[in-house]
């Protein structure tokens, strides 16, 4: 292991606050990644992690190196672009919503793969919102607005809302015409993992946006839970329209208060910016630009 590889096990190390988490990223066995932990300690004179049973952190002098071995792995991996395209390799872990990865991305993976035969991808698929570095994610794409100034932001396009209630449920209850014949109804809520609290329903009026809040007897914290509640009858709900584009042309699910629909959610392609753009993570970007220019994400 030469010292550029050190300085990236290091980066890893540092972002994983793990050893062996590093270790199987980067393929090597634990004993490994902890020697040249030591090598790179005894080089530069100076303790760069503190490790308890738990957690490995940096140190003071770890933190400054850290930072410098960012930008000198970012140089080098642009310096080497310059020069020669090779064909990307290794792991890229993104993180995605279940049902937006397998409507949008699953079907072109086969090509994507054939084109770039080298890579591995392991999807994680869930509602909360993870922390990239600390659990070694290479990108996300996330719906809805985003202010994490930590990290970098590809636009990809916006999601057309609707706001839907099954059929059996608009035939117990009725079908609101209008905002204030929403009173009497119930909806399905759906919890923020930011706030804790049930997420309220949003119409646009005009230029403006009300938000709606109705009692719920059932609350979940899973989009797919709180989908199949809406579809048993337990209340009204907002979502992707490409989520239930089937289910409202069979009826079993029908839209409601087409003249005042949820706002569109930008959705977006994310990763951190402190970390060099390996070549892997650029051509996944790139696809997933590609594929969503494609996508008919409003009206779908």
């Amino acid at each position: 292991m030469d010292r550029l590889d050190r300085m990236s096990l290091f980066v890893r190390i540092v972002e994983r606050r793990s050893f062996s988490d590093a270790a199987a990223d980067l393929g090597l066995a634990r004993s490994t990644a902890t020697e040249a932990i030591k090598v790179l300690e005894r080089d530069l004179g100076v303790r760069l992690l503190e490790r308890t049973t738990r957690h490995v952190t940096p140190t003071l002098d770890g933190q400054e190196y850290y930072q410098r071995c960012l930008s000198i792995l970012a140089d080098v991996d642009e310096a080497q672009g310059l020069f020669r395209d090779p064909s990307p390799s290794g792991m890229l872990r993104i993180d995605a919503h279940g049902h937006l990865t397998r409507t949008f991305l699953l079907p072109h993976l086969p090509e994507f793969l054939e084109r770039y035969p080298d890579l591995n991808i392991h999807f994680g698929q869930t509602d909360r919102f993870v922390d990239l570095v600390r659990e070694g994610v290479d990108c996300a794409i996330r719906a809805g607005a985003l202010t994490d100034s930590s990290m970098i932001m590809r636009h990809l396009g916006e999601i057309d809302e609707v706001t839907i209630a099954s059929a059996e449920y608009v035939e117990k209850f009725g079908r609101p015409e209008t905002l204030d014949d929403l009173d009497g109804h119930h909806m399905v809520g759906f919890v923020s993992s930011r706030t804790g609290e049930a997420m309220p329903l949003e119409f646009q009026v005009g230029r403006d946006v009300k938000y709606v809040n109705l009692p719920s007897k059932v609350t979940a914290n899973n989009s797919n839970t709180v989908a199949e509640l809406a579809r048993l009858g337990f209340g009204i709900m907002q979502a992707p329209r490409y989520h239930f584009a089937d289910a409202l042309a069979r009826g079993t699910l029908v839209e409601l208060l087409p003249d005042h629909p949820p706002v569109p959610i930008p959705l977006s392609a994310v990763y951190p910016q402190n970390r060099h753009i390996s070549r892997r993570l650029r051509v996944f970007l790139d696809w997933v630009t590609e594929i969503f220019a494609a996508a008919n994400l409003q009206g779908s």
